[in-house]
């Protein structure tokens, strides 16, 4: 980090998405992607989406007539937390499918819910299977 009487004006910030583990190879796939005139000396990347799992970055300080060298790339792991929604447990607006969620403002699964409570096989009275939960 720089002195606070240092003439650094901004840094610069390069990332890419890799498939390897540790340092980064001679020959990446990816292109640097670079973000220009970070004041401070944190920064948060945004908009990221998990289709890769490492991720390489490296920083360099520049001041109003040249930038320094890079520094010494870091590779980090972009873990993604997967799930899945399960159509049978889930609120009654919602509409599950294979890959997607959908509100449903009209409640299609109310009418599932009277058809099982005809048949008695709908929800009990616990609040543990109250439509609110």
């Amino acid at each position: 980090m720089p002195d606070e009487d240092s003439k650094i004006d901004h840094y610069v910030l390069e990332y890419r998405k890799t498939n390897f583990e540790g340092p980064p190879r001679a020959k990446e796939d990816q292109p640097w992607m670079v973000i220009e005139g970070i004041k401070g000396t944190k920064y948060t990347l945004s908009g990221l989406k998990f289709d890769m799992k490492y991720m390489n970055f490296r920083v360099r300080a520049c001041n109003k007539a040249v930038a320094g060298e890079f520094s010494e790339p870091v590779t980090l792991e972009t873990r993604a937390f997967m799930f899945r929604l399960d159509a049978s447990t889930c609120h009654q607006n919602l509409r599950v499918e294979e890959l997607s969620v959908e509100w449903d403002a009209t409640g299609g699964k109310v009418q599932d819910v009277k058809a099982r409570e005809k048949d008695g096989k709908g929800r009990t009275a616990s609040p543990a299977n109250s439509p609110a939960r």
